[in-house]
């Protein structure tokens, strides 16, 4: 059994585990390949993988996700960030957190519109739409602005732009905030850049890495 109290909602996030896990070979085949060649860089995605990634969800898997949810109801989150919101398969955890806290909302980001428009899609098969605010574009322009203090956050997007989107978040953490990040330890080198801000005293993060598949790490503002 599941952590989320809806079934109808547990039935939609089954079936889109269920797609994103069946991409997997096929995806993971293709990026291997494509290494083998030489032609990849943990510097950032290019424009030929950005193409190849459009109908792929690469979902957060469901016991990540599932812990995430249970975070937010337990801080009570009601600003939430999702940084790389791709067909809002996570995002729908963390929405249905916010409703059960009865208020708040879930900013989520994602740059490939394509994605976005099938992440609408989702919220509104939940129910979910008055509740998240899904801003498409480069995230380094959609949070600029933030209104308000962020209670909750969760990275799930290509390394390189981790770093980018908690300089832009990172000013509206309080105390207890909570930021969980994923795959730190399958390809924690190319998170360099954000471990510099992170373990940069001033920034007041503190930081574990949880044993999930990949990694998982969890930080709290001081």
């Amino acid at each position: 059994m599941g952590v989320l109290a809806d079934p109808a909602l547990q039935a939609l996030v089954d079936r889109l585990h269920a797609q994103s896990t069946a991409q997997e070979p096929e995806t993971s085949a293709w990026f291997s390949e494509r290494a083998k060649r030489g032609e990849l860089s943990w510097d950032g995605l290019d424009e030929t993988s950005h193409r190849y990634m459009a109908d792929k969800l690469v979902a957060l898997e469901p016991p990540k996700a599932e812990f995430c949810h249970l975070l937010c109801r337990a801080v009570g989150a009601r600003r939430v960030v999702e940084v790389g919101t791709s067909f809002g398969v996570s995002t729908l955890y963390l929405a249905a957190a916010v409703r059960e806290i009865r208020g708040g909302v879930v900013i989520g980001t994602e740059h490939q519109p394509t994605k976005a428009a099938a992440a609408r899609a989702n919220f509104a098969r939940a129910g979910f739409t008055d509740l998240i605010d899904l801003r498409e574009g480069d995230l380094r322009e959609t949070l600029k602005v933030i209104e308000g203090p962020v209670d909750f956050v969760l990275m799930d997007i290509w390394t390189e732009m981790a770093r980018p989107a908690i300089e832009l978040i990172a000013p509206h953490l309080h105390s207890g905030s909570v930021v969980v990040v994923d795959n730190t330890t399958r390809v924690r080198h190319s998170y360099a850049r954000f471990f510099e801000f992170v373990d940069d005293a001033a920034n007041g993060l503190r930081t574990m890495t949880l044993p999930f598949d990949g990694g998982l790490e969890m930080m709290v503002r001081a």
